[in-house]
C-alpha cells in the first residue's frame, strides 16, 4: 500500500484478526506441549517410585504351624442318679395319682439328704395296647439325683427304690466344674510350654536366629467317662443295696498356633 495511503478499516481488521488467531493457535500448541512434558514427568517419577519401594520390599518371614497338648487324669467326683415312677393301670387317673404320689414321697426323702441335689424331670402319659393283654395307661415321672457323697446317694437309691418302688434308669458319673477349671488351668500351662520348646526347636532347625508367636488357638476336651448303667426291671421290697464306684476323666489341652521366623541365616 503507497505510503499516505489509508487501509480501508475493512482490511484493518481482517489483519488484527488474522495475527490474534495466530499468537493465540501458537500459545494453545506451547501448552499442550508443556501439559504432554509435565505427564512425562510425572509418569517417569511415579514408575521410579514403584521401583524404588518393590526393590525395598522385606523378605517375607517363614511361618511355623506348630501343636502341643497336656493331659491329665481326673477322678469323678460327681455321682449322676435317674430314678423313674412308673404305673400302669386301665384308668389314667389311678395311674397318675399313684405316679404323683410316689414322686411326692421320693422327693421329700431325697431333700432330707444333705449334700443332695434333687429334681423331677421327664412326665408323660400314653396307652400300652398289647397282644393278649388289656389296653391300659402308662404315666411315668422322672426324678434326677446329683451329689458328691457317692455313698450317701447310694443309700438314697436304695430306699427309693426299696420303699417308694421307684426304678433306677441309669447312674453315671463326672468331673465337677471347680475341679475341671483346675486341671485346665494347670494344663494349659504345660501345652503352652511345650508349644514354646517345638517353635524353639522349629526355628532352630530352619536356621532362624529367633521366633515370635503369631495366632494361637486352646482348646480343652474330655473322655473316658464311665458309660450309663441302664438297669430295668421291677423294685422289690428286698431289693439289694446299690454299688457303686466313680471312674476317671482324662482332660486333654491343646495349643495350636503361628510361630514367625525372623530372617533365616544365610547358610555358610
Amino acid at each position: 500500500m503507497a505510503k499516505g495511503t489509508r487501509e480501508p478499516i475493512g482490511t484493518r481488521a481482517a489483519r488484527n484478526r488474522m495475527t490474534w488467531i495466530g499468537e493465540n493457535m501458537t500459545s494453545i500448541a506451547s501448552s499442550r506441549a508443556l501439559r504432554a512434558l509435565c505427564i512425562g514427568i510425572l509418569a517417569t517419577a511415579e514408575v521410579s517410585q514403584a521401583q524404588t519401594v518393590v526393590d525395598g520390599a522385606p523378605t517375607p518371614q517363614p511361618v511355623v504351624t506348630l501343636r502341643a497338648s497336656a493331659t491329665g487324669t481326673i477322678a469323678d467326683d460327681r455321682m449322676h442318679a435317674y430314678l423313674r415312677a412308673e404305673v400302669d393301670n386301665v384308668d389314667a387317673t389311678v395311674a397318675a395319682n399313684e405316679v404323683n404320689t410316689r414322686m411326692g414321697r421320693a422327693l421329700a426323702k431325697a431333700k432330707s439328704i444333705a449334700g443332695v441335689d434333687a429334681s423331677t424331670t421327664g412326665y408323660t402319659t400314653y396307652q400300652v395296647n398289647e397282644p393278649n393283654r388289656p389296653l391300659r395307661w402308662r404315666v411315668t415321672q422322672s426324678l434326677a439325683l446329683e451329689s458328691a457323697d457317692f455313698t450317701a446317694l447310694a443309700a438314697l437309691v436304695t430306699r427309693l427304690q426299696s420303699q417308694e418302688g421307684m426304678l433306677l434308669s441309669g447312674l453315671d458319673f463326672s468331673v465337677s466344674a471347680t475341679a475341671r477349671r483346675a486341671e485346665e488351668d494347670a494344663l494349659t500351662e504345660k501345652a503352652i510350654k511345650a508349644w514354646q520348646h517345638r517353635a524353639q526347636a522349629a526355628a532352630q532347625s530352619f536356621g532362624a536366629g529367633a521366633w515370635r508367636t503369631g495366632r494361637v488357638s486352646i482348646q480343652t476336651g474330655d473322655s473316658g467317662r464311665p458309660p450309663v448303667m441302664r438297669v430295668t426291671g421291677m423294685a422289690t421290697a428286698a431289693t439289694a443295696p446299690v454299688a457303686v464306684e466313680g471312674g476317671t476323666t482324662d482332660v486333654t489341652v491343646t495349643v495350636s498356633g503361628e510361630a514367625i521366623l525372623d530372617t533365616v541365616r544365610a547358610p555358610r
